[in-house]
């Protein structure tokens, strides 16, 4: 499968979320699985921020083509050399936390011990890895990786009025250290719903973790390549808010999720199964009495751990874990929109207005419950409140060429202050085509 944005550079968005996630301390593996790009490419970028002096801060004030103008032209690779590498020394320092390929690769190079291009080294040591791997135990540290992913069941509610019976999504979200457990019950599993469990999730646990690890769920990724699945707009945006990094799970890499399936597992047998004969008319039903069997769950000492769930969360998670922001985080759809020729782009068959002078240009639109913002070369260049009615205009009059903006003036007392200026006889005249109405 081929990688994206081969040949040229990322989209600016992608190179602050590696420039922020970066200055937040993520590995260059960590960071190359949130953003869907190769790691050499992270590294690439960060080693271009460096040599610029350019921060996350920074990187925000500038335009995207300021931005891309920084960032200068691509890297050169090198000639590989035939001397063969002690990958065996190379591994052994990759468990020395913080340690990377690229940071020991860049090392190399510098000690004149190879030659080659970032690509071939990794191919290289993941070549020799094969040989010499070993299955390894997975170890997550305090408060690093919540795992969160829906159950394959699904739990009827039915309406006592009209009789109609929707399935709640039941999502499930898991700390990898202390396996503390939380799940509710959703609508669906769209993006708004998606994003809300998250918030209602954080909001149980009490903090934030370093990450969140989704499936390969069409709400949160935006493109589920078996290799680099990326993470969409709005939980991207999420992301930012919390101070959170968003790694999805690769497809088909078990591994990568085994903690929220069997959290998944757990939930389906010690919560949904007994709730099996019972009936419920509402989500708000629904969710209190998953909440008193989840109460059970994580109360229920473990086999092998010999505590609890509430216990292991309270004594590693829980200190681990960083403080939910102070602002609650404001859900918003993005989509893309073309200006049309009268400055207006359209939301929900809604029209709103931009400068002028952005007709014809891509721009991108933040659509909240109370705000429409529109965005051009990741600059904010219009924002309106929301209007649900169909087929009508929303209009700034900063937005309007001076021609169309003086007509807009035209008014009755502004043709009868201009009449008086030039004389008696034109404001008789003009008075009495009003009163015609001659001039409708």
């Amino acid at each position: 499968m081929k990688r994206k944005q081969q040949g040229g550079l990322l989209p600016v968005a992608k190179f602050r979320e590696i420039l922020r996630l970066h200055e937040l301390g993520y590995s260059q593996c960590q960071i190359a699985q949130s953003c869907a790009v190769a790691r050499s490419t992270v590294q690439d970028y960060i080693r271009r921020a460096t040599a610029k002096n350019l921060s996350y801060d920074q990187l925000r004030q500038l335009s995207d083509s300021e931005a891309q103008a920084a960032l200068g032209k691509g890297r050169q690779k090198c000639e590989p050399r035939e001397e063969p590498i002690d990958f065996a020394a190379v591994d052994a320092q990759l468990q020395h936390k913080g340690i990377t390929l690229a940071l020991l690769w860049q090392e190399g190079l510098d000690k004149r011990q190879w030659n080659c291009s970032y690509a071939t080294f990794c191919r290289w040591y993941n070549q020799w890895r094969v040989r010499h791997q070993l299955s390894m135990r997975q170890v997550y540290k305090g408060g690093e990786k919540l795992f969160v992913d829906y159950c394959g069941l699904s739990v009827p509610v039915r309406d006592p009025e009209t009789g109609t019976v929707t399935s709640a999504q039941i999502f499930v979200a898991c700390l990898g250290a202390s396996n503390y457990t939380y799940a509710e019950a959703t609508p669906s599993q769209e993006l708004p719903h998606w994003i809300g469990s998250h918030q209602r999730a954080l909001a149980f646990l009490g903090g934030v973790p370093q990450c969140i690890v989704p499936d390969n769920l069409k709400s949160g990724v935006t493109d589920p390549c078996r290799y680099e699945p990326g993470i969409n707009a709005s939980s991207q945006e999420f992301a930012e808010h919390y101070g959170v990094a968003v790694i999805p799970a690769r497809p088909y890499k078990p591994r990568d999720k085994a903690k929220v399936e069997k959290a998944v597992q757990e939930v389906e047998r010690q919560v949904l199964a007994p709730l099996r004969h019972e009936q419920f008319s509402t989500l708000t039903d629904l969710n209190a009495a998953i909440a008193q069997r989840l109460k059970a769950l994580n109360e229920r000492t473990m086999h092998g751990y010999r505590v609890s769930r509430r216990v292991l969360f309270e004594q590693v998670d829980q200190p681990a874990l960083t403080p939910l922001p102070s602002q609650a985080f404001t859900f918003a759809h993005w989509k893309q929109a073309k200006v049309n020729l009268d400055y207006h782009i359209e939301v929900e068959k809604h029209y709103y207005s931009v400068p002028y002078w952005f007709v014809q240009h891509e721009v991108r639109v933040k659509m909240s419950e109370q705000m429409v913002e529109i965005f051009h070369d990741g600059k904010r260049i219009a924002a309106h409140e929301r209007c649900r009615l169909p087929h009508r205009h929303t209009t700034l009059p900063d937005h309007m060429p001076p021609e169309h903006w003086a007509y807009k003036r035209q008014s009755k007392e502004r043709f009868l202050a201009w009449a008086q200026q030039v004389g008696v006889q034109t404001t008789r005249q003009v008075e009495s085509m009003f009163e015609r109405k001659d001039h409708e």
